[in-house]
């Protein structure tokens, strides 16, 4: 194994346990609150075997990494045990009491003083118990959770056993936030936000009355809907983030939220399909984003990193971040809504990846290749699995303004049956565009032609569908002082100056991206915003400390790339 450091971001430098405490749900927010994350007791044990709670993790960060305090990696075989004793203020208990977990990588399951309140599977999505019974006036809250990477039968993103190149670290358990809120006995279990340029629609789950106010306007609740028409709607974008706040109130229970006003669809503009925000042409000048921290991992040592990477790439002039292969906690699209920030979002993958496959014969070939993938990733529990990862990401993040385009397999890995899963998303969410096989693989139903290009110059052309320049770049330039691996670099070109990395950098999108845009290119996703373990092909180092292009370098280019007429 090479030599690796562990670096520390700035926010990791001066960690404090109140970093985490932020309310973790920006879009249905309550009063009550009761934040679980710091300090928890923590051991690894054998399946049976009664655990002996010798060390402490801080929560929510991974056990492998720096900031949780362990920073070990487990065999598979083992069971991580976590324990969280805690009372409740008081009043705090207004008919029932809710415990939240923002995301535990892979099964959970979970006891409240000695009862067995539920599991979980899955690493990705929040889930809640109703623990109201089960209360006491001293609790002692235990977790138990399992990890089975090795059998890519659940959703697992970029992680692996053994890191290295484009694979990383592993992360297990609880790695967002876990929480507490009380309500009444009949609640809002849910709110659901369909929203165009002209009017939006707003479900509240689990009440058939109630009403929503919107500044000085009060619309009544039917059947659990209410419908909201302004009479000058002011549209969302990144250039012009504007959310509209509003509250949901029904009996004794209040919830407060957002929206935002947007319309996305496809047009032929001048001889050409285009993606369009609002009505018009959009050029979405993206990056992909990773969301991996060098301390933390899956999880940043403050949610204010969120904000940083947000805006360090809006000052270089970038509309758009492509969410890979990962789901983030709600904060992160929180940011991207009220900052102005369009947001790509992946399915996370499952399935076997095969070198050969997903990234050889593409390569070879230089171009899309058609797929019949009906055949592949035939495990029936791994296809069931992947459809409801994907149909538990919709449902979690469908009200974020900021997504307006989901990715459901990547570069062939897991995938199967992409026009079904075409078809099962397009039934969940109409709104918003849908890429189903991003990278090598067509033939497939998709509202795009998705093209990753690596190792040769861009040469594509757009016909039928818009086309999506989804990955390319990768430029590595090494900052050795802010490198986690100091034996091996991975990326695609590289150059040993930040000067001529810049210079390659600029020459790229003035040379090859910006000539596309006039002949029908709707987004270009470079890779990528940041440094992540051996891959040193970001804009930001891994630490996120140095800023390997400047905004006076390049925020000029991209505003010729995303102000170009259409002639």
């Amino acid at each position: 194994m090479a030599d690796t450091k562990r670096l520390f971001t700035p926010w990791g430098e001066q960690y404090k346990s109140e970093n985490w405490q932020v309310y973790p749900r920006p879009q249905m927010k309550r009063d009550s609150y009761y934040c679980l994350n710091g300090q928890w007791d923590f051991c690894v044990a054998d399946e049976g075997v009664t655990p002996l709670f010798n060390q402490k993790i801080e929560v929510p960060f991974a056990p492998q990494s720096i900031l949780s305090g362990v920073e070990q990696a487990f065999d598979e075989d083992k069971i991580l045990f976590y324990r969280k004793e805690f009372s409740l203020p008081d009043n705090f208990n207004k008919g029932r009491v809710l415990l939240h977990f923002g995301a535990v990588d892979q099964i959970a399951r979970v006891y409240l003083n000695g009862n067995f309140i539920g599991s979980h599977t899955g690493g990705y999505d929040a889930f809640c118990f109703d623990i109201t019974q089960h209360l006491a006036d001293k609790n002692a809250l235990i977790v138990e959770v399992v990890d089975r990477l090795s059998s890519y039968t659940l959703p697992y993103g970029k992680q692996c056993k053994k890191r290295g190149g484009m694979w990383y670290t592993e992360v297990s358990g609880i790695w967002q936030t876990v929480w507490i809120e009380s309500v009444p006995q009949n609640y809002i279990k849910g709110l659901k936000i369909d929203a165009d340029d002209r009017s939006v629609t707003i479900t509240a789950e689990g009440i058939e009355t109630g009403v929503v106010i919107i500044g000085d306007v009060s619309l009544p609740i039917c059947e659990g809907k209410a419908t909201y028409i302004p009479e000058s709607p002011e549209l969302w974008s990144p250039e012009h983030p504007h959310l509209y706040n509003f509250k949901v109130q029904s009996g004794e229970d209040c919830v407060e939220s957002y929206f935002a006003m947007r319309k996305l669809e496809i047009k032929e503009v001048e001889g050409y399909p285009r993606l369009c925000l609002n009505g018009k042409p959009y050029f979405f000048h993206g990056l992909l984003d990773q969301g991996y921290y060098s301390d933390g991992i899956y999880t940043p040592a403050s949610p204010q990193a969120y904000e940083f990477d947000i805006m360090k790439m809006k000052a270089l002039g970038f509309n758009m971040l492509r969410k890979h292969i990962k789901v983030e906690p709600e904060q992160f699209y929180y940011d991207c809504d009220r900052l102005g920030m369009v947001v790509f979002q992946d399915m996370v993958n499952n399935g076997r990846y095969s070198f050969f496959r997903d990234t050889a014969l593409p390569t070879i070939f230089g171009g899309k290749l058609n797929l019949n993938d009906k055949k592949l990733n035939k495990d029936a529990e791994t296809r069931s699995q992947f459809a409801m990862g994907m149909v538990k990401t919709v449902n979690q993040l469908y009200n974020h303004p900021c997504i307006c385009y989901w990715t459901i397999f990547n570069e062939g890995w897991g995938q199967f049956c992409a026009d079904e899963m075409y078809d099962r998303l397009k039934e969940l969410d109409q709104s918003r565009f849908i890429d189903s096989a991003s990278g090598w693989f067509g033939g497939v139903k998709s509202d795009v032609d998705s093209r990753h290009v690596y190792f040769r110059k861009l040469k594509l052309s757009c016909k039928d569908k818009p086309l999506i320049l989804s990955e390319f770049g990768g430029y590595s330039y090494k900052d050795n002082d802010h490198a986690f691996n100091t034996e091996q670099t991975y990326g695609y070109g590289k150059f040993d100056s930040r000067e001529k990395f810049k210079d390659a950098f600029v020459d790229l999108y003035e040379n090859q991206v910006m000539p596309l845009v006039k002949k029908g290119l709707s987004a270009a996703v470079y890779t990528q915003v940041s440094d992540v373990e051996d891959e040193t092909n970001g804009l930001l180092s891994y630490d996120r400390k140095v800023e390997k292009i400047l905004p006076e370098e390049f925020e000029g280019v991209s505003a010729k790339i995303t102000q170009q007429t259409i002639d």
